[in-house]
């Protein structure tokens, strides 16, 4: 007798309980070997004062059984909320996006009847590490954090599973025109890890024009890899052009636990009306068994499912005149691909798992050489608002701590002082950067002097970030203009 694989499973909010039982009904009948531990989430939780949403025993079931099926949850609207989705896979490590994208023409309408893309995107920080500060009356921040070794580990997540489900390119997206630090690190590690896997066809597309290439002509791409808010974007994009969002499945792999969801919400309007399609949700469901190591189960399964969409058995949200033969509810789609199980596809491609490859993941490199790090300035931010730019810098010029002095003033990032143009628009933010000669050496007691000193001409400072070089290379930004 097979040993049952524990999971633990959450049905969700507004379709999501519907969805979760057809998914349940039908890898349960085509034999999935699963011991089911049934969670708590979503918008009662939260409404019970649980800010996570999710109950202390749920985090216990997952921590235990390392395999988390989640139905869509309704995060209540209004602040004070945090992202369940994002908490659990930050919590739980989980740093790999997979969200495969295919198509199923002639049976699904779809102007790309050859896309088979998969995108893969990094799940824990970018601008989703949800660090955000309002620091004046009218400018607010979000931080964009990007690590080394957040980027090595997606990175080469992404050319494993090229190189482990035959796929033949890996294309990077990114923004490092702009963002020449955070989306440039992601780049170079993208190069550098690239190298080592000679057999994949690389390349690298600037994310505005990759969408627009990525939605034009879809069958041109593979495996695409990306950060964080890229990836979540162009991954509803690709989905939707592939036939609907609503059939997509994804999975959330972090070295010891995942999760696997739909990726559409949970659609509040339609439920309990008995017409959500459980498609997506049944497609984690498969990548889940896949993952566990049941592979003719899942095979059973997607097999099963695309002979029903090619007999035309659909619902509501695929149905298409002249295609479809049947419009059918939650219910009567589930026994249909249950009625299926064991039979093959004449027109859309069968599937076969096979046991995976190994995958070589990412590793702690213990003896990484650290760069030789120098402190050369300040970047002092301001809340003010009671003249030009060039009365801020006759002001601040007067500054000063040691070494440190007066070097540029910049409003959202474009220079206004010294030499700024009239017309630039300025709010009440300003950074006032700070910085010494090129030989001189700035120590930290420079910068608790130079704030005194800005506090005490009448200036609101409101953060600062030290400017470093690293191996002599700038560690902070140039200033546009």
């Amino acid at each position: 007798m097979i040993e049952k694989t524990p999971i633990s499973v959450a049905y969700g909010d507004g379709i999501g309980p519907e969805i979760m039982e057809a998914t349940l009904k039908i890898i349960l009948a085509a034999g999935a070997s699963i011991e089911i531990e049934t969670v708590e989430i979503g918008e009662k939780v939260y409404l019970r004062g649980i800010e996570t949403g999710m109950e202390p025993s749920a985090w216990d079931s997952l921590r235990r059984t390392r395999v988390f099926l989640k139905a869509p949850i309704t995060t209540p609207q209004g602040g004070g909320y945090k992202s369940l989705n994002v908490t659990t896979r930050k919590a739980l490590g989980l740093y790999a996006n997979v969200r495969p994208c295919i198509s199923y023409h002639p049976f699904i309408r779809t102007k790309h009847p050859s896309m088979n893309i998969v995108i893969i995107r990094e799940n824990e920080e970018d601008l989703y590490g949800g660090i955000e500060h309002r620091q004046t009356e009218q400018v607010y921040q979000c931080l964009k954090l990007i690590t080394r070794p957040g980027s090595e580990k997606i990175i080469r997540y992404a050319f494993e599973y090229a190189r482990t489900n035959n796929r033949k390119k890996v294309t990077c997206f990114v923004k490092d025109n702009i963002m020449k630090l955070t989306d440039g690190l992601f780049h170079k590690v993208f190069d550098e890890i690239a190298g080592e896997y000679p057999d994949i066809v690389n390349e690298m597309w600037i994310v505005d024009i990759g969408a627009a290439k990525l939605a034009d002509k879809p069958e041109n791409f593979d495996v695409i890899v990306t950060p964080n808010l890229y990836g979540d974007i162009l991954s509803d994009v690709a989905a939707q052009i592939a036939g609907s969002v609503g059939l997509a499945g994804s999975a959330n792999i972090g070295d010891q636990c995942a999760m696997f969801e739909a990726i559409h919400g949970s659609a509040p309007r339609h439920a309990g009306q008995n017409v959500a399609n459980p498609s997506g949700l049944l497609h984690a469901a498969i990548m889940m068994l896949v993952h566990i190591g049941q592979y003719k189960v899942a095979t059973r399964i997607f097999n099963a499912w695309l002979k029903t969409i090619e007999d035309g058995i659909h619902t509501y949200d695929i149905y298409n005149e002249g295609i479809s033969v049947q419009k059918v509810s939650t219910t009567e789609f589930t026994d249909a691909i249950i009625r299926r199980l064991g039979e093959m596809p004449k027109v859309l491609k069968p599937v076969s798992y096979e046991s995976s490859k190994p995958m070589i993941l990412w590793k702690k490199d213990e003896h990484h050489k650290k760069s030789i790090k120098r402190l050369v300035g300040v970047d002092v931010f301001l809340d003010w608002e009671r003249g030009s730019p060039d009365d801020l810098g006759m002001a601040l010029s007067k500054v000063s701590a040691g070494p440190l002095k007066l070097h540029v003033i910049t409003n959202r990032g474009i220079k206004v002082w010294p030499n700024g143009l009239p017309e630039t628009f300025c709010t009440d933010h300003w950074r006032c950067r700070f910085m010494g000669n090129d030989d001189t050496i700035i120590q930290p007691y420079h910068l608790v002097e130079l704030l005194k000193h800005v506090i005490e001409a009448g200036f609101d400072c409101i953060k600062t970030e030290n400017l470093y070089l690293f191996d002599g290379i700038p560690g902070f930004s140039a200033v546009h203009g």
